[in-house]
């Protein structure tokens, strides 16, 4: 199947395209940054720049048999003064405006038009049970989500074979992106709590659980509203209850609605008001869940965060098999070539004429200027899949890389996989934590850049184009 996707560089875009990708669908991905985003995104796909302002261009709808469309400036990010407002509002209904009409003008083959949707249509509703037939509630968002997901209408009554789902997404759990990743700095120092009196309820959603909702609605015969949450609902103050438990960590004294309110102004609604959504047609669909309590969802997603534990994740598709890319990372002069000049790295030494099983490398470096040595230890080493490099001796109180190379769609999704802890425990990781992480992640930057240019896929790029037009 060929699916055309906005919205991909997002946290469920991101995961969404590896599943796809995985199982043998091509994508077509319509992005603000078409080159970035191919160095970028961890799976391939051919990606056309575009944006709510621009027209989307016919090329990308050729040979498309889906969408899902995803796109949409982030609710909670910023401040809401009156031009992020208008910029929350365009991005989605101007731009599934211009997404629909290229629909009808371009999608001949289109048979489904997934629509990512949210509960914030529901608004502030207390402790009523609500689901997708429930009525639409009351401020902002509500009438936001409601305009959003009337621009979709055109399809149906145009085109009565174009199945659209809605998939009405709740609070998505992920530990690295979303919600749940800009709450964690606070609970891992015990500076946090539940926000005002606790008794709002979260509908909530695990990441994994999600991106296989948008393939069910993809695939099944579901139409009209999906609720894209679990079926246990949480109130802040047992949401929070767990997170610090799977944390490890103190609960902070609440923060009072007035607080909140203050410092966020309108934007407070996002975390204060409350909605108990159930999945009653998900499940009527037939989806089944994976991830139906807090405490198994938490207790996944942040148990290996516990103990001061910092992680960094970073993924890169290339279009070549693993046997093939194998031969460059096991050489430690091409480790050089992939850091950046401020680190002043360089390999020292090691222990065995080949890099393999309990090899030890010693390296000099900077850190912040500081001169150090640093000797780690390979371990885990399966060629052409997976090896680790262990700190011995250095600067952390713990530091472990896990380099993987996992075969889809025909090339290599590289994953690098940190966890470090900082000497001094939270208090360590509460003061320098923040710059460790911006440092690792220029040099992951870095190497991405690099990697992209000795590795790239601009003649797959090219052939998927090709292949476009021929459908």
């Amino acid at each position: 199947m060929r699916v055309l996707m906005t919205g991909a560089t997002g946290l469920i875009g991101r995961e969404l395209g590896k599943a796809l990708a995985a199982r043998g669908d091509t994508l077509v991905c319509l992005v603000r940054d078409a080159q970035g985003a191919r160095r970028r995104l961890p799976f391939p796909a051919t990606c056309h720049a575009w944006n709510h302002l621009l027209e989307v261009p016919a090329e990308a709808l050729a040979g498309v048999d889906a969408v899902v469309h995803l796109a949409g400036e982030p609710v909670a990010e910023k401040r809401w003064t009156d031009a992020q407002k208008a910029l929350i509002r365009d991005t989605r209904v101007l731009g599934t405006q211009r997404l629909v009409a290229a629909v009808l003008a371009h999608g001949a083959r289109v048979k489904a038009f997934v629509h990512g949707s949210a509960i914030g249509y529901y608004g502030d509703r207390a402790d009523a049970p609500l689901h997708g037939n429930s009525a639409k509630g009351e401020g902002y968002l509500a009438d936001l989500v409601d305009e959003w997901e009337a621009q979709v209408r055109p399809l149906a009554e145009r085109h009565p074979g174009v199945r659209v789902p809605i998939v009405r997404t709740g609070i998505v759990l992920a530990r690295h992106g979303g919600a749940l990743a800009r709450m964690l700095p606070l609970f891992r120092a015990s500076a946090a709590g539940r926000l005002g009196s606790g008794r709002q309820w979260m509908s909530w959603i695990h990441v994994d659980d999600i991106v296989r909702l948008f393939v069910h609605a993809l695939d099944s015969r579901a139409a009209g509203v999906l609720e894209g949450v679990a079926p246990r609902p949480a109130t802040n103050r047992e949401f929070t209850t767990s997170l610090c438990r799977s944390l490890s960590v103190a609960e902070n004294v609440p923060v009072p609605a007035l607080a909140i309110r203050a410092l966020y102004g309108a934007m407070g609604a996002v975390v204060l008001d409350s909605a108990r959504v159930e999945p009653r047609r998900t499940l009527a669909s037939g989806f089944r869940f994976r991830f139906e309590s807090i405490d198994q969802a938490l207790a996944g997603l942040l148990t290996p965060l516990r103990g001061a534990m910092r992680e960094i994740v970073t993924e890169q598709w290339v279009p070549h098999a693993p046997e093939a890319l194998w031969p460059y990372f096991c050489d430690e002069r091409n480790l050089e070539a992939l850091t950046p000049a401020f680190l002043r790295f360089e390999v020292a030494g090691k222990s065995t004429p080949a890099i393999g099983e309990g090899t030890l490398i010693d390296y000099r470096l900077r850190l912040s200027g500081i001169p150090l040595r640093w000797r780690s230890r390979i371990e885990n080493w399966q060629p052409a899949r997976r090896f680790v490099d262990t700190q011995v001796k250095g600067p952390y109180a713990y530091w472990r890389h896990a380099h993987e190379f996992v075969p889809l769609a025909g090339g290599t999704l590289m994953r690098d996989v940190v966890r470090y802890r900082l000497p001094l425990g939270w208090l360590g990781s509460v003061a320098a934590g923040w710059k460790v992480d911006a440092q690792v992640d220029e040099i992951f930057a870095y190497r991405a850049q690099r990697i992209a240019e000795r590795f790239g896929n601009a003649k797959v790029e090219a052939a998927r184009e090709v292949e476009a037009e021929a459908a």
